[in-house]
C-alpha cells in the first residue's frame, strides 16, 4: 500500500494561505505536510523525500520527470516586497552582491537582471546560515528574500525590489515558486489538493487574522502584503513569464 503523500510547502508568509487552506482539508489527514525555506523544498522534491513541493522556479528543471500540477503559484504583479536588493550604496557604486542562500529563483532572478537589464558584472557571493545580512560594506548589497525583509528593510540607504524590476524589464508579472511532483499524481488528490490551495487563497481575511501577529507583521500587515504584493493565480501570462525566466537563466549560465 502506497503512504501519505509528502508535501513539502514554502515557510514564507506569502504560502500563509496554501498553508491555511492544507490545513483545514481533508488532505490533512491523508498527506504529510511540512514547511521548508525554499531550496530545502527544491531539494526534497530532487531527492524523493518529497513528492510534491512548492519550489523555486529556477530549480524545476532539475527535478526528475517533473510535473507542474496547479493553477496556483506564488507570484507578483508589482512590487513583491519580499524579494529585494539592499545596499547602504548608491546602486552604481555597487561591486559586490551577497546571495541569500535560501531561495534559488531569487538568486538566479539577481543574476539575470544584472546581465540582460542592469548590464552589471557584480562579484556574487554565496550567504550560509548565520550571515550577517546587515553587516555588508561600501559597495555590497545583498539579495534578501522572505519575512526578513520587513524587519531589516529599514536598515539599509537603498533597495531594489526585483519583481517590480523584472516587470519593468519584460512587461510580464513573475512566478517565484509553483507546484511542482515528481511523480504521477492519482488525480482525485490534485484535485482535492487544489481545492484546498483555492480554499485558502479564497479566504486571505482569515489566514491573516490566523498568522497576523506570528511573525514580523502585524494582522493588517500581513492582509495588504497577501492582498497587494502577491499574486496566486498561474495563468497564461506567468507561465510565459516562467519560459522567458528559464531560457534567460541559462544564457547567463552559458556566458
Amino acid at each position: 500500500m502506497m503512504g501519505k503523500i509528502k508535501i513539502s510547502v514554502v515557510k514564507y508568509a506569502n504560502s500563509y494561505p496554501f498553508v491555511w487552506g492544507l490545513s483545514r482539508s481533508r488532505l490533512s489527514g491523508l498527506a504529510q505536510i511540512e514547511t521548508d525555506h525554499p531550496v530545502v523544498c527544491a531539494e526534497k522534491l530532487k531527492s524523493g523525500s518529497a513528492d510534491i513541493g512548492l519550489i523555486p522556479v529556477a530549480a524545476i528543471p532539475e527535478v526528475p520527470g517533473y510535473r507542474i500540477i496547479s493553477d496556483y503559484c506564488i507570484g507578483a504583479c508589482r512590487k513583491v516586497k519580499t524579494v529585494l536588493l539592499l545596499s547602504n550604496s548608491e546602486f552604481d557604486e555597487i561591486d559586490t552582491v551577497y546571495l541569500d542562500y535560501r531561495s534559488r529563483s531569487s538568486v538566479a532572478l539577481a543574476r539575470v537582471l544584472a546581465r540582460h537589464k542592469w548590464k552589471k558584472d557584480f562579484r556574487w557571493i554565496p550567504t550560509g546560515e548565520g550571515f550577517a545580512f546587515t553587516e555588508i560594506k561600501k559597495k555590497e548589497a545583498v539579495v534578501l528574500i522572505g519575512d526578513q525583509c520587513f524587519e531589516l528593510e529599514s536598515s539599509f540607504s537603498y533597495g531594489l525590489d526585483l519583481a517590480e524590476e523584472w516587470k519593468d524589464f519584460t512587461g510580464l508579472c513573475f512566478v517565484f515558486a509553483c507546484w511542482v511532483s515528481n511523480r504521477e499524481i492519482p488525480p482525485d488528490f490534485i484535485s482535492e489538493f487544489n481545492s484546498a490551495l483555492k480554499y485558502g487563497v479564497d479566504n486571505k481575511e482569515e489566514v491573516s487574522r490566523h498568522f497576523g501577529g506570528s511573525g514580523v507583521m502585524s494582522r493588517e500587515e500581513l492582509h495588504n502584503y497577501l492582498n497587494n504584493n502577491i499574486d496566486y493565480i498561474l495563468d497564461a501570462e506567468k507561465r510565459e513569464s516562467m519560459k522567458i525566466f528559464l531560457d534567460l537563466i541559462k544564457k547567463t549560465n552559458e556566458r
